[in-house]
């Protein structure tokens, strides 16, 4: 029946078991459940009792293991495959599949195709459960005869099913003599042993109490320690009482701990690190390669030890995990010693051809003997024979041991990851390596947690196994999810080096791990209640989270709304540019409005937010026009209120728009704006040049009808800018940047005077009283200048990120104005100084410049890019460039 086999193709799975039995994943074509008349379901649980009650398969659905039987009937006409009902381990469901096959290179023999299938009707590709099995075929003659084979695979919607196309010989089975067929029944049975999924809907607190730490990738070893810190809860409690109440939210770490283990404590869902890892600088893999979980700790808990200085928790680092040791040398001959009495937070234990933790305590405080070669300098005793060593005063509450898993190896020229079998127990007892031992405090430690790599020195994953409360009740703590497992699977499986369980990892090892003295239970794992937390911590990170959840709305939200910026007139005051205002510079008040709004709505809410009615104010929104400017348009809002906003914008966004109201002397008076026809009336702006200072001043703005003659307007202009009626003025038209047209007819309506009138137009008037002799005696001249206009900034090429200073020039200039202008500022001989273009591939100074430079400014900064800053460097001379160069 090969036409029902999907995997043979696939690469084989070798396990230890006979070569001619191919281990696969099961096969592809549809699957048939069993009848329920012919399938016994029954399910059989570690302690061997029957579990009938579907109540309590709900209830311990969550479980990381068992075994489960399924019962075929009428097997010898087993034709098809079949699959028994769903068992639920770690909240997945699981089938045992079993179909005939035939043996891929023997094809006249008939074998069993038996596998485990694993949550196959999901539809998610994200979810994934790692399993180690027995795969078993019941001998119901003599039970220990049955025959097993093991299975270890990562489950996923690609490879839900593993197992064996060729189980064992289909003859041997339906052979009543071996014993494994009765009444034609054969009865299947799997016990599994699961990890907790990845990417479903696992609950970790409901399942456990605890939540986990999300997987922000790049974080290593993090989120091992910080759970291991976290359940240190004396240490959590000293940690809430920080004061960082005036500390930056996104560099405390003292801050950002507290963050962490305040929603560990009361979060239902995995927690984030990211802010942590940004206050400490450690945002990118390489950070964590290029340091160990030792410093990391060190990086945590020195930054907490200072926090609390001069606080009611000042010390409870060293109370909590400080040790001390005295470093020794003895001489034999005279009577000569030295010792150095030591604090320490953590041990760091060799585990290179030690069998376990005992002969690691062993070698660390085991006496080296300095003679030979080797003699001790004992000053004015000379040289002596002398014994040199360590000896342990105390250990503290919490004992941190950091196993040297990963070591440099001279021989290859790299670090390289010990995985040989190291035995740690459960209880720790450290009294044979104290100098002096107290019998009333003895040193007797109990396990609280389990840091496991899994992997070679270049990757890997990181778990920990904690142990919370210190009874026993052991959790596995990987990333995202938390699940409960045993006290074998936290200890004897991460001790490391090859082993007969076929469900232990080679590379799967612990590399640190965390004692508590029995006599500090209590006061290590005291509970920490939310009465331990200062409220005004609690009522910042909850503000923060408040603000979080409004900006996350936000973002999901986004795509529903549209920004509109209002600008006013008072914005147009002091503008010296082309157009009203320099869009870098104003500052909008900016709107955030759903797409489908209104115009009538959006008006309402103007009109609480400005303080004005809705006749009191009339929108004029930006637009872009052919020439590359940007002016106000007309917008009817009688013909347009009801049209949803982004349809009036075109889809532009954000929109700009000119918010015209009345002054406030009408608007106290109850006033309106006066009313505007759009085919016979235009607005148009004034402004007013002042040769003298060369600045343009804002005069307003006018509605006219367009058929109004230029005339008529001069008395405004000179009401607006302050001059006696009957000034002369020269009057032009502001058209675009560098072009500036003088309007020579005043007898002539706007319509014929004007360029192609329309809203927005911008006239510009001055006296008629033209100094040729000033730098920019008319508005023509002014806007010349100011096209070629550059703001330039000069750094001193001596000076090391020197941050310079700028000047304002003319990208027309010539080699010798700018350096006029720049001695000016400089208060120096232009003739000592020599400039320095800057270097395009990077910032800093490039070639010099000679004196003789032919080129203009606009030359030497051909190569920045338009909004890019532009910079040129300089250095002051002692002799003239002339003869420098």
């Amino acid at each position: 029946m090969s036409n029902c086999v999907r995997v043979e193709q696939q690469n084989e799975q070798h396990v230890s078991e006979p070569e001619e039995m191919d281990m696969e994943a099961g096969v592809d074509e549809p699957q048939v459940d069993a009848p329920i008349p012919i399938i016994n379901g029954n399910l059989v649980p570690d302690d061997g009792d029957t579990i009938k009650d579907q109540e309590m398969e709900e209830d311990t659905s969550w479980r990381s293991e068992a075994t489960f039987q399924f019962t075929v009937e009428r097997f010898s006409k087993l034709s098809d495959t079949l699959l028994s009902p769903a068992y639920y381990i770690r909240n997945l469901p699981w089938k045992i599949m079993v179909m005939p096959r035939t043996h891929q290179e023997r094809p006249n023999q008939k074998t069993l195709g038996f596998f485990l299938q694993c949550n196959a009707e999901s539809e998610s590709t994200s979810w994934s459960c790692n399993a180690q099995a027995v795969l078993k075929v019941i001998n119901v003659k003599d039970e220990e005869k049955s025959f097993t084979r093991k299975i270890s695979h990562l489950f996923f919607h690609k490879e839900n099913d593993w197992g064996y196309s060729s189980f064992m010989p289909f003859n041997d089975i339906v052979d009543s003599d071996k014993g494994f067929i009765e009444d034609d029944k054969v009865t299947f049975e799997v016990s599994v042993q699961a990890d907790a999924p990845h990417g479903v809907a696992w609950d970790s607190k409901k399942y456990t109490g605890y939540v986990g730490l999300k997987n922000q990738g790049a974080t290593c070893y993090m989120n091992s320690l910080l759970q291991t810190l976290f359940f240190t809860n004396q240490l959590r409690k000293a940690v809430y009482q920080m004061p960082t109440e005036g500390d930056d939210s996104s560099k405390s770490v003292p801050l950002a701990l507290q963050r962490v283990f305040y929603e560990l404590q009361h979060s239902d869902k995995p927690v984030g690190t990211k802010k942590l890892t940004k206050s400490f600088g450690w945002e990118t893999l390489d950070s964590f390669m290029q340091h160990d979980v030792q410093e990391l700790s060190r990086v945590l808990l020195d930054n907490v030890e200072n926090k609390m200085k001069g606080t009611c928790v000042e010390g409870t680092i060293s109370k909590v995990f400080g040790g001390k040791m005295v470093s020794y040398i003895h001489c034999k001959n005279v009577n000569y010693r030295s010792e150095r009495t030591e604090d320490y937070y953590d041990i760091q234990l060799s585990i290179k051809g030690k069998k376990s933790i005992y002969d690691s305590f062993a070698n660390y405080i085991a006496v080296e003997q300095l003679d030979g070669d080797n003699k001790y300098d004992a000053g004015e005793h000379g040289l002596q024979d002398a014994e040199k060593g360590v000896r342990f005063l105390s250990f503290p509450p919490v004992l941190h041991l950091q196993l040297m898993r990963f070591m440099y190896d001279p021989q290859t020229d790299q670090n390289i990851k010990i995985n040989d079998r190291f035995e740690f127990p459960e209880a720790l007892l450290l009294d044979e390596f104290l100098q002096k031992t107290d019998a009333s405090e003895p040193a007797s430690y109990i396990l609280h947690a389990v840091l496991v790599h899994s992997g070679d020195n270049h990757g890997g994953h990181y778990v920990v196994y904690l142990n919370p409360c210190g009874d026993g009740k052991w959790c596995k703590f990987d990333d995202d999810v938390v699940s409960r497992c045993t006290k074998k699977e936290a200890i004897e499986h991460n001790f490391g080096g090859l082993d007969d369980d076929f469900s232990v990892r080679h590379c799967t090892n612990a590399y640190m791990l965390v004692y508590i003295n029995e006599n500090k239970l209590d006061y290590v794992l005291h509970s920490t209640l939310d009465s331990d937390i200062p409220p005004l911590l609690i009522e910042r990170l909850q503000e923060e989270k408040r603000i979080e959840a409004q900006k996350r709305k936000e973002r999901q939200e986004a795509h529903l709304y549209m920004q509109v910026q209002i600008v006013t007139e008072d914005q147009f005051c002091g503008h010296q540019g082309n157009d009203m205002y320099d869009e870098e510079k104003v500052k909008y008040a900016v709107f955030k409005v759903l797409k489908n709004c209104t115009l009538y709505e959006f008006m309402q809410t103007l009109s609480q937010t400005m303080g004005y009615a809705p006749d009191q104010m009339r929108l004029w929104p930006m637009q872009a026009r052919r020439n590359g400017t940007r002016r106000p348009a007309m917008l009817d809002y009688e013909m347009e209120n009801g049209r949803h906003m982004i349809e009036l914008s075109e889809n532009e966004n954000p929109w700009n728009i000119f918010l015209e109201t009345v002054d406030t002397d009408t608007a106290a008076a109850g006033g309106t704006l006066p009313s505007f026809d759009k085919e016979r009336d235009v607005m148009l702006f004034l402004k007013m040049y002042d040769p003298k200072a060369k600045t343009l001043n804002y005069c307003g703005h006018i509605y006219t009808p367009i058929t109004c003659k230029i005339r008529d307007l001069l008395s405004v202009m000179c009401e607006r800018a302050g001059f006696p009626q009957g000034t002369n003025l020269v009057l032009y038209e502001e058209v675009k940047p560098n072009l500036t047209e003088r309007i020579q007819e005043i007898d002539f309506s706007l319509d014929k005077a004007l360029d192609e009138l329309m809203d927005g137009d911008i006239i510009v008037f001055q006296r008629d009283d033209i100094d040729i002799t000033s730098d920019l005696p008319t508005a023509r001249d002014y806007f010349h200048d100011l096209y070629h206009r550059v703001d330039v900034i000069f750094c001193d090429k001596t000076i090391l990120n020197d941050p310079g200073f700028v000047v304002t020039l003319s990208n027309r200039m010539n080699y010798s104005q700018v350096a006029r202008t720049v001695a000016q500022r400089l208060n120096t001989d232009p003739m000592l100084l020599q400039f320095f273009k800057s270097q395009g591939y990077r910032d800093g100074p490039g070639n010099p410049l000679r004196h003789t430079y032919e080129g203009t400014l606009r030359d030497l900064l051909q190569g920045f890019k338009p909004r890019q800053p532009k910079k040129l460097y300089y250095q002051q001379l002692k002799m003239k460039i002339t003869d420098f160069e």
